[in-house]
């Protein structure tokens, strides 16, 4: 078996997940990464037994590798995703694609024209429980979908990321960071998307870190951290979402999707699935 072999851009959180997964699968090999902080690319080459430890512009354009991995800020995603595939290199991104439309769309469109994949985040739609909703869902054991909510309420990443103002930069906020689970969920288990609305605020200007070496330092907040939205789809069903880094404590479910007979829910980190009738 060919192994396809992978170039890991950005050593952050994150990053952990990713080697150890990759690192399951036969067929995938992680044979460099890359970080602005060399330091931290090091590291997880060392952890992770990764041969390579590369800039950036060595690593996309590393005859070797097959894929590049791109897991940096959301700010820049489209950057690093063109020039990979620019460089004749399939595409992994974290969520989000893109921070607007028009970027996402030249992505899509530069790897159709190279003959390339490019793929994104999230792939939670594929796990057991939503997969176990859609079915209950298609085979009727809710009658029709009518309605459907989503809630995203935390408080901010300050609160236990070392490194959070990114989260607060252009292409972070719980709606980038957080909304493409839920977003992607409504549309598996709903169907396609007709018309979206949505309003948005910034409630405090200015974050504190809470911990790691930056604790204390204040970050200056760039992007919405509240958004309410409503997504009206194809099927005449609506769903209304919120994402929020402003919220200390709640009792919203994550998923519910309301039928003419019954209810189909997620809860909890694992999306435990229940439906029945009403």
């Amino acid at each position: 078996m060919k192994k396809i072999n992978i170039g890991l851009i950005g050593c952050g959180v994150i990053s952990d997940i990713y080697l150890t997964n990759c690192s399951r699968f036969e067929h995938l090999d992680v044979i460099a990464v890359a970080d602005l902080e060399r330091g931290r690319a090091e590291q997880k080459a060392e952890e992770h037994g990764i041969p390579y430890v590369l800039s950036v512009d060595e690593l996309i354009c590393h005859e070797e590798i097959d894929i590049v991995l791109n897991l940096t800020p959301p700010g820049g995603h489209y950057t690093l995703c063109l020039q990979a595939l620019k460089a004749g290199r399939h595409v992994y991104v974290e969520k989000p694609l893109s921070a607007s439309i028009q970027e996402g769309k030249e992505l899509l469109a530069t790897a159709k024209k190279n003959g390339l994949l490019i793929g994104a985040a999230p792939d939670t739609f594929l796990g057991a429980g939503l997969q176990t909703c859609r079915t209950l869902i298609e085979k009727g054991a809710i009658g029709q979908p009518v309605a459907a909510t989503a809630f995203m309420l935390k408080r901010g990443p300050e609160n236990w990321h070392p490194n959070p103002a990114f989260f607060y930069q252009f292409g972070g906020g719980p709606m980038y960071d957080m909304g493409p689970y839920y977003l992607t969920a409504f549309i598996s288990l709903m169907g396609p998307v007709k018309r979206v609305t949505a309003s948005a605020g910034i409630p405090f200007l200015e974050r504190t870190i809470m911990t790691g070496e930056d604790a204390g330092k204040k970050i200056p907040v760039q992007t919405p951290t509240h958004i309410s939205g409503n997504v009206e789809f194809k099927s005449g069903a609506i769903g209304t979402i919120i994402t929020s880094f402003n919220v200390l404590a709640t009792q919203t479910p994550f998923i519910e999707i309301y039928g003419t007979e019954g209810i189909d829910f997620c809860s909890g980190s694992e999306h435990v699935c229940w439906a029945g009738k009403a």
